[in-house]
């Protein structure tokens, strides 16, 4: 007796060198108004009689999966040459709902194939890539077929009744998984590897994933926004290895779901050549060249640590980096000795002084609610010395920081520069947490040297230039480790505390 279950997979089996084809049949294009959101371009809107569909460099992209298949034509038994595409874009174009449909294509069309999906950060890969596969798979025709798994530290896509052995994970790119990628197999099917963000994954998760490319039908497809001109996904695109890849680039000005006037907005204040431009709209990698400051392993290192079992003794210091133009956002990060996790940053958009100067007193009193008051508290007075003032007047004492003033240390340029140093140190120790932005923003920031050697950070208006954001939170936090000297005197007024102290934030490391 032939079952439903049985003709459907028979069905969808005729698609194995037909992307497109799958997708158009699994999804109800013509029935459900929540994936109507574009129309389908000539030529396919004739080839499959349907209005609506993927985008047109998303049929582009499938259609030439198809033709890739076919070349191979791999017969279950001897290995082909992998498959591998790499495709940088701008903003809004979504690349996650292809991701989510090119895991649903190899695992229908693939008995017994294996995939690994990851991304730039836990949150990224959690919220984003993975939550669009749990869509899609929902409004699919074989979502009966699979057991979906959005948990965190166990997302997952499987076969019902093959779990072990027909499969896509989701896992994190820390480096501490790198053999989960390297013993991906499936001498027999399709091991398929998926990196989203790419810019920001580790070499080594790369270098790993080359050992999971040896069997069987391999397939890679790395996605992101080309924010960083080193890295293996700048190599992939446009460096030494591009000629290995199937490249493209995608200007989101060409994608229907994009917002057109926002764009012309931002090439009227940037320009079109801009780094900003270049990475947010035109999908192709900034001018500036440099190198990364602080390395994704040492962060990552950072959100794994354990915290420390004496931190609620350890001194509290509080870090205000104000805000200076009208999308940046003010920033207060409070850190108990090496612990920057357990007492979340706060952020605020849009506040005048007083409202800046009233949020920094609500901290300094939810610490005191708890029997802890603070030993240090730097502000940032580059734009608005108006909060450090304010806070002098009500008696909060708060320490000075000029980010643009000579560095104390004669390795660096900067002040800000050298705060940052401190801070890089600093992580070899301290405890972060799993946040998107905060782990982005200490990642982004690149670094040259000045003529006499010294080492000089790439500014925030570089940064945002090459389509970064400013790193106001990492700028908080690197506040905390302002310290030029250990000895402090810290009068908190009209609180009957008055003591000195004497506190260096890379002493008592953990």
């Amino acid at each position: 007796m032939v079952t439903i279950d049985a003709e459907l997979t028979k069905d969808i089996s005729k698609f194995y060198a037909d992307p497109l084809g799958y997708v158009m049949y699994v999804f109800p294009w013509g029935s459900d108004p929540s994936i109507q959101m574009v129309k389908l371009d000539s030529p396919w809107k004739e080839r499959f009689n349907c209005e609506y569909g993927p985008d047109s460099w998303a049929c582009e992209f499938l259609d030439d999966l198809g033709k890739e298949i076919r070349e191979r034509n791999f017969d279950g038994k001897h290995a082909v040459r992998p498959i591998k595409f790499s495709t940088a874009s701008g903003h809004g174009i979504g690349k996650s709902a292809l991701v989510a449909w090119l895991i649903k294509f190899i695992l229908d069309t693939r008995p017994f194939a294996k995939g690994v999906i990851t991304a730039n950060t836990s949150e990224q890969l959690r919220t984003k890539t993975w939550a669009e596969v749990g869509k899609w798979n929902r409004l699919s025709l074989t979502s009966h077929l699979y057991d979906y798994s959005s948990g965190k530290g166990s997302m997952s896509l499987s076969r019902k009744g093959f779990k072990e052995f027909w499969r896509a994970d989701a896992l994190t790119c820390r480096e501490e998984n790198a053999e989960a990628f390297q013993g991906l197999h499936a001498a027999n099917s399709t091991p398929f590897f998926i990196f989203d963000e790419a810019s920001g994954i580790p070499d080594k998760i790369w270098d790993a994933r080359a050992g999971g490319l040896t069997d069987g039908e391999p397939m890679s497809f790395d996605f992101g926004n080309p924010t960083r001109n080193i890295g293996m996904f700048y190599e992939n695109c446009v460096g030494k290895y591009k000629e290995r890849y199937l490249v493209r680039s995608i200007d989101s000005r060409n994608v229907q779901i994009t917002h057109k006037p926002l764009f012309e907005e931002w090439k009227a204040d940037r320009g079109e050549d801009s780094d900003f431009f270049k990475v947010k709209v035109r999908g192709i990698f900034p001018s500036q060249s440099s190198v990364q400051f602080i390395s994704r392993d040492v962060v990552d290192h950072a959100v794994l640590r354990n915290l420390p079992t004496l931190a609620s003794k350890e001194p509290l210091i509080i870090g205000v980096d104000v805000a200076r133009f009208g999308d940046d956002n003010t920033v207060i990060y409070p850190r108990v000795g090496y612990d920057a996790r357990s007492f979340p940053f706060r952020s605020y958009n849009g506040l005048d002084t007083n409202q800046v100067v009233q949020q920094v007193i609500n901290v300094i009193n939810d610490f005191r609610n708890i029997g802890k008051n603070y030993s240090a508290l730097f502000v940032d007075v580059g734009y608005n010395p108006g909060v450090l003032d304010n806070l002098r007047q009500l008696g909060y004492n708060p320490i000075a920081v000029d980010f643009g003033s000579s560095a104390s240390d004669r390795n660096y340029r900067f002040r800000g520069d050298e705060i940052w140093g401190r801070m890089r140190d600093g992580l070899k120790h301290l405890c972060i947490p799993d946040n998107e932005t905060l782990i982005a923003q200490l990642t982004q920031r690149e670094y040259g040297f000045t003529v006499t050697g010294k080492i000089n950070l790439e500014s925030k208006k570089d940064i945002k230039k090459r389509g970064g954001d400013s790193p106001d939170v990492a700028d908080a936090l690197a506040l905390t480790f302002a310290s030029e000297i250990s000895r402090f005197d810290i009068m908190h007024t009209p609180s009957p505390l008055s003591y000195k102290i004497d506190y260096d934030p890379l002493e008592n490391k953990v």
